[in-house]
């Protein structure tokens, strides 16, 4: 009877932590969708891992003299691991615009940002060409260009007037993306002991990199963290009244 116990009240706690984990891939997945249409934001995903497995022994039973006895290892359930970032590239839509670029590759777009010291990167080529002709480029230096000459960029981001170079797009890759962490929902922020290095990948002009996000397969993995979830709470509904 007493072995009978210890394994129902263990359930309560599995189903606890297994619902957990559950909730967070949940967040996660509701993240993402709401994103679906974000530029260049990259699919988020959780992992889990068990607790270290308890051996389980059995004390003051009479019938064994009071001697403890063991009832085998159990697991105490499921805790929640890491969260991680899906940076495979996204499809590209055409927009015309001869300010909108995508990069065909590994690679990210340096981007200045007024909050933060230096240059954030992006896969969001969506760049802003105000009044005065000023434009993020050179590894996130704002060039200047004349707001009222078209402009051209080729594969490499140098981009032209009046066929004249007047500057360089800043395109750069990251030697481990472990390393990047995010900063708004499609930039990131290269953290302490990362590495930059130089990108292979092609600029393409008058088109913008799309989430990675397939909203169909994302639905289905919410149907069913949903049912995971209220399997969970029968098992505790169970437990619960078996006790």
């Amino acid at each position: 009877m007493q072995k009978w116990r210890v394994y129902m009240v263990k359930g309560l706690y599995t189903a606890y932590t297994g619902m957990i984990n559950e909730q967070n891939r949940l967040d996660i997945l509701s993240n993402n969708l709401a994103n679906a249409d974000t530029n260049g934001y990259k699919k988020e995903g959780a992992t889990n891992q068990t607790f270290a497995d308890e051996l389980a022994i059995k004390i003051k039973d009479t019938s064994s003299y009071g001697m403890p006895q063991k009832l085998g290892t159990m697991s105490m359930g499921v805790h929640i691991g890491e969260t991680y970032t899906d940076y495979s590239q996204g499809n590209f839509r055409v927009t015309d615009n001869a300010t909108d670029f995508a990069l065909d590759g590994d690679g990210f777009f340096a981007i200045a940002y007024t909050d933060k010291a230096g240059y954030l990167v992006t896969k969001d080529g969506d760049y802003v060409l105000n009044q005065n002709g000023a434009m993020n480029a050179d590894a996130g230096a704002r060039i200047q260009v004349d707001p009222n000459v078209p402009i051209t960029v080729d594969e490499k981001g140098n981009i032209f007037q009046n066929n004249q170079q007047v500057g360089t797009i800043g395109v750069v890759d990251i030697a481990d993306y472990n390393y990047l962490a995010k900063y708004g929902e499609n930039m990131y922020d290269l953290v302490n002991g990362g590495a930059r290095q130089a990108s292979t990948a092609k600029v393409t002009q008058g088109c913008i990199e799309s989430s990675n996000i397939n909203v169909v397969s994302e639905m289905v993995n919410m149907i069913t963290i949903s049912r995971a979830f209220q399997a969970g709470q029968k098992v505790i509904n169970a437990v619960d009244e078996t006790l």
